[in-house]
């Protein structure tokens, strides 16, 4: 083979050996495109059906203007409004003969609740409710001896209750009548706001607190008497353009998103933050009015775009 032949083949193979190492590098290249192109598409999007919206227990709610409340917690005890509580006592002594309502009963006024053997006259005489409300104790029994000195039955109409609250010495210079408290039912719905309508002039000497107290209107009944509940007094109050609940807050990647519904998917959402309570946060930047969020539950979300993201990374 003459050496202008030898060159040139060479010369070819040299070319072909250049090409395949240029693809071959440019494999690595292109696969990471891929993945990256995948994750691009993905948009840190995640969606969600709502039938798994309700599943997961995720709540869905709209941006909208707030009042942030700087509070004091107290606690306190459920009690029936003594206003609005009679008890029903035999007009003469003898035996109880019928009883028709037991504890927990609700009666109107004017129905017969008891049935009574008078001892003096031998006659049957009824006892009748003196107003609307549950039958919250009875003191007698079928075929027990029954005495005008204590009450058969007492009656509570339970449609408002009190709330008694304690207040330490060092709270008293920050409590006033007439101060808004919020109630926590334990339902898990919304506070219960009521205003403080009654504070007693003299302190409880075992617990140096003094009794706070509150006349809540309880129809449906939310608050049941003997139930101890917590509740926070508001101290001051502060109205805000957007606010947020707390429990909607995430992390990721050192940044506070918001997850934002927008079709049927959550995006998450860089949000800048301004005051809060104890339920919600002020948001400066990064929501507008109407948007729909995830306010609890929000940690799903964040678990299933974490889940995408691994996904895209294999």
């Amino acid at each position: 083979m003459n050496v202008s032949v030898r060159n040139a083949v060479l010369g070819v193979i040299g070319l072909i050996a250049i090409v395949l190492v240029a693809i071959y590098l440019m494999r690595p290249a292109n696969v990471a495109k891929t993945k990256a192109d995948a994750h691009d598409d993905h948009g840190g999007a995640v969606e969600l059906s709502d039938a798994k919206i309700a599943a997961t227990g995720i709540e869905l709610v709209k941006v909208a203007s707030g009042t942030l409340r700087d509070t004091l917690a107290l606690n306190g005890v459920v009690t029936p409004n003594q206003e609005m509580l009679v008890q029903v006592t035999p007009r003469f002594p003898g035996v109880v003969t019928e009883i028709r309502k037991r504890v927990g009963d609700r009666v109107e006024k004017g129905e017969v609740i008891a049935k009574i053997e008078s001892n003096q006259s031998l006659t049957v005489y009824e006892i009748k409710a003196a107003i609307s409300g549950t039958v919250i104790e009875r003191q007698v029994a079928l075929g027990e001896y029954a005495s005008e000195q204590k009450a058969a039955f007492t009656i509570a109409d339970l449609s408002s209750v009190w709330v008694d609250l304690a207040i330490s010495r060092r709270d008293l210079t920050r409590t006033k009548m007439g101060d808004v408290i919020l109630i926590e039912s334990g339902d898990g719905s919304s506070p219960i706001e009521a205003k403080l309508s009654y504070i007693s002039p003299v302190s409880n000497a075992d617990t140096q607190s003094v009794l706070a107290r509150a006349v809540v209107a309880n129809d449906p009944i939310r608050l049941r008497p003997g139930l101890f509940v917590t509740a926070r007094l508001v101290l001051q109050a502060k109205e805000a353009p957007l606010v947020v609940k707390l429990s909607a807050l995430q992390t990721i990647e050192n940044r506070t998103v918001v997850f934002v519904r927008n079709g049927n998917k959550f995006e998450p959402r860089d949000v800048e933050l301004g005051d809060r309570d104890a339920e919600h946060v002020e948001v400066l930047f990064g929501l507008v009015e109407g948007d729909i969020y995830a306010a609890k539950n929000s940690f799903v979300i964040k678990a299933e775009l974490a889940k995408g993201s691994a996904a895209h990374e294999h």
